[in-house]
């Protein structure tokens, strides 16, 4: 069973520029306190061919995770279009939003991006150089994709050592246990109240 349920992702502010920020409202439920916090990704699929030309957007925490429900917004900049080739530009790609727990994702939302010019004179006969700023960016939000991946909300149980085995001897006990703090920005979430994220 999940520890988190996404509720609702809308898609604000679109169709949009293609030079315009992603704006995407999130909802979501814990049903149980975590320990560390949620991060929230979203990459910019640059080729269908090639993974090297993907883009990672955003990349934020959010926390803390308590039991309840939260609703934030995530804005991230557009893509950089000199890391995209210019043949990938114009037509439908991919976005993908992302979210981990303790560096195991559990959840992706992917979405067709549709980007095209909005002038029907520019779609019939397309530059040879691509006009950025009179591109239009579609992102078709009623038909995501989405994939859960079961994962382990709470691997500090795994750390409880057996009942039947002895304590070991005081000189072997050691401090390796404890987990080095994130060097990560936070970003506070209130439930039902946006968060302020902070780049990571």
């Amino acid at each position: 069973m999940s520890a988190i349920n996404i509720t609702n992702v809308s898609v604000l502010d679109n169709p949009a520029p293609f030079v315009s920020p992603f704006q995407f409202e999130i909802s979501y439920e814990c049903l149980t306190s975590l320990q560390d916090d949620l991060e929230w990704k979203l990459v910019y699929v640059g080729s269908a061919e090639d993974e090297t030309y993907d883009q990672t957007l955003e990349s934020v925490l959010v926390g803390p995770v308590n039991v309840g429900n939260y609703r934030f917004v995530l804005q991230a900049d557009p893509p950089d279009p000199s890391k995209i080739q210019e043949e990938d530009i114009i037509g439908v790609t991919v976005l993908l939003l992302t979210c981990s727990y303790m560096g195991q994702e559990f959840l992706r939302v992917g979405y067709y991006v549709n980007n095209d010019y909005e002038d029907e004179q520019l779609r019939e006969e397309p530059p040879t150089k691509v006009l950025l700023d009179k591109v239009q960016r579609n992102i078709l939000s009623d038909k995501p994709r989405v994939t859960k991946f079961p994962i382990n909300f709470h691997p500090e149980d795994e750390q409880t050592p057996a009942a039947a085995d002895p304590p070991p001897p005081p000189t072997e006990q050691s401090d390796d246990q404890q987990q080095a703090d994130d060097n990560c920005d936070e970003a506070q979430v209130l439930p039902e109240q946006p968060p302020i994220p902070h780049e990571s």
